[in-house]
Parts: C-alpha cells; structure tokens; sequence
C-alpha cells in the first residue's frame, strides 16, 4: 500500500485517484464465521419443504444454518429462525433420499487407497461433469478454461464443479473474485466443492501416509475449515468432497459420512491419459500445476462443445420423495 508521505504528496485528484485504486485491490471484507458446528437436523422451510441442516454457526453474531436440500443435493445458507425441527417423521423420510443413498453408496466398503466414491455419472447422462481443482499453488491461474466453459453457455450460466482448498481460497483473492464476477454475470453455475484446507502433499511419501492420511493431519479441521472460509466469502459449500490426491481410505470415508459428504473422484483425469466418455468426471486442474491436462481439455470444450452438467444431476434422478 502506498504510504502517508507519498500520499501527501499528491495532487487532489491523483490522490483521489490512487486511494480508489488501493482499494480496488484490497481482498472484499469477510464475515466473521463463529461458533461451527456440525449436526444433522431435518428441517422445514417456511414454505414447508423438507431440508437437512448439516451446519450451524453465527455470521457476524446472526445465527445461520448450512443445509441440504436432500432430493436436488443443492445447498443454502439460511437464516437459523427461517426453518423449524420436523423431528422423527423428518429423519424417518430422509433415509430413503437421494442425499442418503449417495452417502450409503460412496462412504462404504470396499475402499480403495485412490479414487474412491464416486467416479462418474450413476445412470446414462448426455453429457460431462467438469470437475476442475484448485489446490494449493503460486502458479498463474488457468483462466483460460473457465472462458472456454462459459463460451459454451450462449447466455446461460455453464456449470463447473471447483474443488477448492482453502489455503488457495486464501491467497488468491483476485482470482476469485473473478470467478464471482463469472457468476454473477450469469456465464458460470459454480458447485463450491471442498478440496480440504491445507493439501498436504509430499513427492517423496508412499500414498498410504501422504495426503490426508498423512500423520498428525485433522481430517476434521480440513473440512470444516475450508467450509467457513467459503461461508465467510458469502459462498455456499455443496454436500461433496475431493480428496487430494483422491487418496483416502475406510477412516475418512467413514468420516465423510458423518459430515454428509458424498466423496467425488474422476474417471477422466486428462493429464494421465484418461479418456472422458458420456457421464464421466473430468478431472483438470486450474491452478497452474498441470498445464497438460488444460492443454488436452481446451481443444474438448472449443472443437467437440460438449454439453456440461451440474455435479448433482451425477447420483441419480430427483425422485421429488420428499
């Protein structure tokens, strides 16, 4: 930031001038985030619709709720007085939902050590799930990929998956701002997915004890750490995880369950070769640390201009059970 000296230098209006441009620059404020806590509570809307309350906490000493909506998997950030407790009769119900099946199917056994959960689309879809992550990294942004999805929206918002880890949310508040901008301009439909905080990450472990199963690492922490930092930049977390590196196994899993998160993994990671067909996760990141899997997805999106589908529409048809 410029200093006061400096400043008073200046003429009025380039004073004006460069205290705007200061503040052009400085990262949008953030809520305060207190209190989080994770529950698992059916709920009701005013309207009466069912929902599942997975998260509680205070923004900026007003009580709010994260939930589910258990059927469409889509997510809110709602005023805590803006629903009520549907009790037994509501917990009797969500266990024939969507969201529960998802949890049943993908949190349990066999585990695999990498790229376990779910892969690609449960029944015959047309079209492809763009997963794009965004671990930690100090490299250029691929902002290119995000153009060339939007491109293909012709005036209707493109979805994308972005697995976010929240030491990346951290350090690049422009580049997220832009993907805000993206959205709020209608030309991206972004599903927040929660990539863990930190990624740990080390070349030189074997997979069993790298990654979230690294020692001393707090599989907790990394989830509900990322979720208010998104919740803190006025970003909704959806009900689905990425592990980094997709390496996990039945501990996580089982703790990804009792988070209400359905684990997603990819049958098409571009940059080792995989193939994307109908229905598949394409996997890319965006973050500057695998230019060949950008490389490969570009020529995809701007030649063969495949029809992208929400995350959700992946598990199965919304059965409206509720």
């Amino acid at each position: 930031m410029m200093s006061r000296t400096l400043l008073a230098k200046l003429p009025p209006l380039c004073l004006s001038l460069a205290l705007l441009l200061v503040f052009c620059v400085l990262p949008a404020h953030a809520a305060r985030i207190t209190g989080y806590r994770v529950i698992r509570e059916p709920v009701c809307d005013r309207a009466g619709k069912r929902l599942l309350a997975v998260r509680s906490f205070e923004r900026d000493g007003v009580p709010r709720l994260l939930v589910v909506d258990p059927e469409t998997l889509a997510s809110y950030d709602l005023p805590a007085d803006s629903v009520k407790k549907s009790g037994d009769a509501g917990a009797d119900l969500f266990r024939s939902t969507r969201l529960a099946r998802a949890l049943e199917r993908y949190n349990s056994p066999p585990y695999r050590l990498q790229n376990g959960g779910a892969v690609r689309a449960e029944t015959e879809v047309e079209g492809l799930f763009l997963t794009v992550d965004l671990c930690p990294s100090k490299r250029p942004f691929e902002r290119d990929l995000f153009e060339a999805a939007a491109a293909l929206g012709r005036g209707r918002a493109v979805p994308v998956a972005v697995m976010i880890s929240g030491v990346w949310l951290s350090t690049h508040p422009q580049e997220l701002a832009y993907l805000k901008d993206e959205i709020a301009a209608g030309r991206l439909a972004v599903t927040w997915v929660n990539h863990s905080y930190h990624h740990h990450y080390d070349p030189k472990v074997p997979l069993p004890e790298n990654f979230l199963l690294a020692p001393g690492t707090d599989p907790l922490q990394e989830v509900l750490q990322t979720e208010e930092l998104l919740l803190s930049q006025g970003l909704v977390p959806s009900p689905f995880f990425r592990f980094p590196g997709l390496v996990s196994d039945g501990g996580l899993m089982q703790r990804l369950k009792e988070l209400s998160l359905i684990p997603v993994g990819s049958d098409a990671w571009l940059a080792k070769g995989e193939v994307p067909r109908q229905g598949s996760f394409i996997l890319v990141h965006g973050n500057g640390n695998e230019p060949k899997g950008v490389k490969l997805l570009l020529p995809i999106l701007k030649d063969k201009a495949p029809r992208l589908l929400p995350l959700p529409v992946a598990f199965g048809p919304n059965t409206g059970a509720l």
